[in-house]
């Protein structure tokens, strides 16, 4: 006889009886309605899906033993269900509680490189949901961070948005797309536009952690760490195609934006791509300032997705994201600095990942994730001064490239941890022409960095949690090690020599978060963070700002001790964090005036380890549902900062601001809300505030903007529309280089199938 068939069988009997069968509806807890979309994630392995149009979901050949499902969906609180080890099938029938309030209900990834609610965790995370997004429709990145608690916005141009985080912003407040870094080896000291080099239509979920960083992610990170999460494709037992497009409007011309996406979902392969085209116009602001030209520009961006399930413990992704802005204008330097025209041409952003993630479920290894990444930001600068025959060009270009292994373990039940090793490698190419349009003769001449400069970081470190009943322990550190290179140039006097700097760090934290009741806790963190110099600080060779910069290669890295204590509040109607912090600035790097008079109209600087600094405030956000679907929001922050070498205040510290909400917000149809915007006056302004053209004499005025915004939510089509500055109040951010937008509306449609 035979014995073979026999055996097959027995060997995949033996299969299916070790692998369980799952299925589930997931419905409304109080209409008993089937949700559809719903993402359904066992956290132990690579299994995922979304409901169907009824609600339900399958999950196939699950390993043995006790799992945990995590099911979620914007609008309801997210749910965990353990899954006994019954190998037999089984069906699940859950309900989903609706979920108005976000204030400390969010879960979070950034703090630790890994999901965590962040009410337990001692660090304070701002949250920017999926929900916010869709209905605030944002015209980009960095604008939809406008009002957020502890986040301050300051726009050099119309197409720049820097955020500043509890008073720092540039080179010491670290940006991330997925968590990779924004951040490289040319990010200036003041207010950049990279952030607004993201498709705000892409994006998921913004996470700010406020004050730390350093430990996960390395340099920068000295005020705190702003995480864009982009769009994930979601796996599904049954293969379909899926779409969406999104449209928006706004009056005067001020906007027209479009994005279409299309998509493909399978149980192992999940695919989406999106193309889409913005043209903003010139910004019209408020009463008395009318039409600030020029300002407008247009942007063409995609970006592509894919993840595939190659097996029930391996996940891989692949992504790819392309943004180019085509002659962003400056508009200061126009109309203050005499220029016909002075433009960033073009602003291009590139980034290419592969990311692989195992998961193993054990004690000592829970999970692997392997991370490689390839980035480019390309940066043009052209401009020409009235009645100057000369046309200067230049172009700076940093290719960043990225590995990053992750391992996550929980070796007890109370301790979860994760170690990682970190490199990135930036490459630095700048070049300029100085064109004389009357005799057409070009001059090549040294960009604003040396060309040809490199950035080495090499990084270990280790992130710890301990969970008890009432308490949770946090702590980590890092060591960071640098190689940066500064290639020889030919300028005389003023050349940085053949230089090769090698610094390092170490950093670490804690802290803890303690149960006084279920609903209240009390939370504490100490960190230390630092910043390396890069090729900006130690290269740079031209006009920044309102100054001439010349390098200096003698630069140490900055370093900071960051305090905070405050309490956290959750019950099913109201939430509340408010907190206190204390950042100490040690060899913080700083602007300092050069022996030489000027340079082309300038006033000469460099920069030095001259500073020792100190910034501290405070930060309150408050939720409450009064009634059912109704919500109060309040939310303020007061920065302090001072400059204890120079005996004056801190550059560019924001003034106290505030913003107030009443919104109505069921889970489907109608929603409104009703929002007051306030910042009170900043006259405390450093030397370096008072020389800079972009803020006003004696400091910026206090101003108060009122917003309405609304919708219409029903299966597939979402309508939104919002009112802005409905006094038309001339304002204007503090630092920025462009006014506030005056009395506007804006209409927008997203449609999904």
């Amino acid at each position: 006889m035979n014995r073979l068939p026999i055996l097959f069988w027995a060997l995949l009997s033996s299969f299916f009886a070790n692998s369980q069968t799952l299925t589930g509806v997931v419905r409304d807890a109080r209409t008993d309605l089937p949700l559809t979309g719903v993402a359904v994630r066992v956290l132990q392995t690579s299994q995922g899906v979304v409901t169907n149009s009824l609600g339900e979901f399958s999950l196939y050949n699950l390993p043995p033993g006790t799992l945990t499902l995590r099911i979620s969906s914007v609008g309801y609180r997210a749910h965990e269900e353990a899954v006994s080890a019954n190998r037999s099938d089984q069906k699940l029938a859950i309900r989903l509680s609706a979920q108005i309030i976000q204030l400390n209900q969010q879960t979070v990834t950034t703090a630790q490189r890994t999901e965590s609610p962040d009410f337990i965790r001692p660090e304070v995370t701002s949250v920017v949901s999926a929900r916010d997004l869709r209905q605030r429709a944002p015209r980009t990145v960095p604008e939809a961070l406008f009002g957020t608690t502890g986040v301050w916005l300051q726009k050099t141009n119309h197409g720049g948005g820097s955020p500043f985080v509890r008073g720092l912003t540039g080179q010491q407040t670290l940006l991330l797309v997925d968590g990779i870094r924004l951040n490289n080896a040319t990010f200036r000291s003041g207010p950049n536009q990279y952030l607004n080099t993201i498709d705000p239509q892409s994006v998921r979920q913004i996470e700010v952690v406020r004050s730390t960083g350093s430990v996960a992610y390395g340099s920068d990170a000295i005020g705190g760490v702003v995480n864009v999460l982009t769009n994930n494709p979601q796996f599904s037992d049954k293969p379909g195609v899926t779409g969406s497009f999104f449209g928006k409007a706004m009056t005067q011309d001020m906007e027209y934006s479009g994005r279409a996406e299309l998509g493909f979902s399978s149980a192992n392969v999940a695919v989406l791509g999106a193309l889409a085209y913005r043209k903003f116009g010139d910004l019209v602001a408020g009463e008395g300032l009318g039409k600030e030209s020029p300002t407008g520009y247009n942007q063409l961006s995609g970006d592509i997705k894919a993840r595939f399930r190659l097996s029930n413990r391996l996940v891989a992704t692949a992504a790819y994201q392309h943004l180019n802005q085509d002659s962003v204008p400056v508009y200061h330097r126009v109309k203050l600095e005499n220029y016909a025209y002075y433009l960033f041409n073009p602003q291009r952003r590139k980034l290419a990942y592969a990311r692989l993630e195992g998961f193993y479920n054990r004690p000592w290894l829970e999970s692997v994730q392997l991370t490689a990444s390839w980035q480019q930001q390309t940066e043009g600068h052209q401009s020409q001064r009235n009645s100057n025959p000369t046309a200067i060009y230049e172009r700076d270009e940093t290719t960043s490239t990225g590995l990053t292994l992750l391992a996550r373990a929980n070796p007890a039940r109370f301790w979860q941890m994760q170690n990682g090793i970190e490199w990135y490698h930036d490459g630095v190419g700048s070049t300029r022409e100085d064109v004389n349009t009357q005799t057409k003769a070009i001059t090549p001449k040294r960009g604003l960095y040396p060309d040809g400069a490199s950035m080495n970081s090499l990084a270990v470190f280790s992130l710890h949690t301990l969970t008890f009943d009432r308490l949770t322990l946090t702590g980590g550190a890092r060591y960071n090690a640098f190689s940066i290179r500064i290639p020889e140039q030919a300028l005389g006097s003023a050349g940085t020599g053949n230089a090769q700097v090698r610094p390092s760090a170490v950093v670490g934290n804690v802290g803890v978060s303690y149960a006084i009741v279920p609903a209240v806790r009390l939370v504490g963190s100490l960190q230390s963070a630092f910043r390396a110099p890069n090729v900006d600080d130690l290269g740079t060779l031209g006009i920044v700002d309102f100054r001439y910069e010349v390098p200096n290669a003698a630069l140490k890295p900055e370093q900071s001790f960051n305090k905070e204590v405050g309490v956290k509040i959750r019950t099913q109607r109201f939430s509340a964090t408010v907190l206190a912090y204390h950042n100490r600035l040690s060899n913080f790097i700083s602007r300092v005036r050069s022996g030489a008079d000027s340079i082309q109209g300038y006033p000469v600087y460099l920069k030095q380890n001259s500073a020792e600094s100190f910034i501290r405030g405070l930060e309150a956000d408050v939720e409450y549902e009064f009634a059912d679907n109704w919500l109060a929001y309040a939310g303020a922050t007061y920065t302090y900062g001072q400059n204890k070498t120079a005996n004056e205040p801190f550059r560019r510290i924001p003034p106290a601001n505030g913003r107030l909400s009443l919104t109505y917000q069921p889970v489907t149809g109608w929603w409104a809300r009703a929002e007051l915007l306030v910042a009170g006056a900043q006259t405390r302004l450093a030397q370096g505030d008072k020389d800079d053209n972009r803020i006003t004499k004696g400091g910026t005025p206090a101003w108060q903007v009122i917003n309405l915004n609304g919708g219409y939510r029903w299966r597939s089509l979402t309508l939104s529309a919002e009112l802005q500055n409905l006094t038309n109040q001339a304002y204007r951010t503090h630092g920025s280089g462009v006014d506030g937008v005056g009395r506007s509306a804006w209409l927008s449609v997203l449609v999904n199938w």
